[in-house]
């Protein structure tokens, strides 16, 4: 019987560990491979104050008359990314493309500097969590420049939102960033922006309603210096989106992002 006791413990430990052993990966896997224990995450995702609908409710026309040319709105459930979302693991691109330069590009209003860097070396070096003192022009962020021969087998495979505006097209634009990244207030045409990996938190206001920010500033600056004391008419439209939300900007508004956790993302730009 203590053979048959001791047997039985030891299975249920070896049954616990393997558990817990699961629990453990299971951020990391969730993650693409992207985030893990170990991450810098900021846990606040904010108040979203901006329409979320199923992408099934809102036609094309709806899309026009409701949103397109006057205020932002996120969608759910409007493409099946599943192939490219799993091309997108950490795992599946460095190995596909590790090798491979990306343009990094300073992350304030203005990107003048630019440097190319293998993806694997921005991975391992550049992509740290961010502090609210580093400038904007301190930081390289890698988004955009992949719209080259290399690149095009995996923007092959993502599907682009449905909707088009007039007399547009549409041009792709496919980045990485760490928690605490972002691009400050800007604005340029419209488009569409989907996360594939992490969370990206965006802060928006119309053309004719310029925010008070510094161009050399992050984003998180601004998140934990001026935001809490902005008075209640110079609040913003904002809203945190995950995986499978797809946030649509229009024309000229302004805009900023903040990654809160290691994130991948994707843009259609409409020009």
């Amino acid at each position: 019987m203590e053979h048959k006791a001791a047997a039985f413990s030891a299975c249920t430990r070896l049954l616990l560990t393997w558990v817990i052993g699961l629990k453990a990966a299971e951020p990391r896997a969730a993650g693409g491979g992207w985030s893990s224990d170990s991450d810098v995450r900021l846990q606040d995702g904010g108040l979203c104050n901006i329409d979320v609908l199923d992408g099934s409710s809102l036609s094309h026309q709806q899309f026009i008359q409701r949103y397109a040319f006057s205020r932002p709105v996120i969608l759910r459930g409007l493409t099946d990314n599943t192939r490219f979302r799993s091309s997108c693991s950490r795992s599946s691109l460095l190995e596909q493309y590790g090798d491979r330069r990306v343009r990094l590009s300073t992350a304030n209003t203005y990107s003048y500097r630019k440097v190319d860097v293998p993806l694997q070396e921005y991975v391992d070096v550049w992509l740290g969590p961010q502090s609210a003192d580093v400038l904007g022009s301190e930081t390289l962020y890698f988004f955009g420049g992949t719209n080259v021969p290399e690149w095009q087998r995996l923007l092959d495979q993502y599907e682009s939102p449905p909707y088009v505006l007039p007399h547009t097209s549409a041009a792709l634009s496919f980045g990485i960033a760490g928690p605490g990244s972002g691009v400050p207030f800007h604005w340029h045409g419209p488009g569409f922006s989907e996360v594939i990996y992490g969370r990206k938190r965006w802060f928006l206001y119309p053309p004719d309603k310029e925010p008070h920010f510094h161009p050399n500033r992050s984003t998180l600056s601004w998140v934990t210096e001026t935001y809490p004391h902005l008075p209640e008419d110079e609040a913003p439209l904002e809203c945190t989106i995950s995986p499978g939300e797809v946030l649509y900007f229009p024309d000229r508004w302004w805009h900023a992002t903040l990654n809160l956790d290691t994130s991948v993302f994707i843009s259609t730009f409409l020009g």
